[in-house]
């Protein structure tokens, strides 16, 4: 079992959809999407906004997540 956040980023195959919140300037922040590399120094995480790269030093906390619900189609466009 991982004993730290970073531990267990490190432990999880590249492409298990993550969250990871890490420490900023007056408070955290959260990045939740792909994990795409993690190395001794950081870890990236593909979001629908982009590319986050997080000092593993900064991460506070960090877990696996299901995938996204799928999306449901529109309301009345059934032809």
């Amino acid at each position: 079992m991982p004993s730290t956040p970073a531990d267990l980023l490190r432990s999880l195959p590249l492409g298990t959809r993550v969250v990871v919140r890490s420490r900023v300037p007056g408070g955290f922040t959260d990045a939740l999407g792909d994990l795409v590399a993690c190395d001794g120094e950081t870890v990236t995480v593909r979001t629908r906004r982009g590319t986050a790269v997080v000092r593993l030093g900064d991460v506070a906390a960090a877990k696996p997540v299901p995938p996204p619900p799928q999306r449901r189609g529109r309301r009345g466009s059934e032809g």
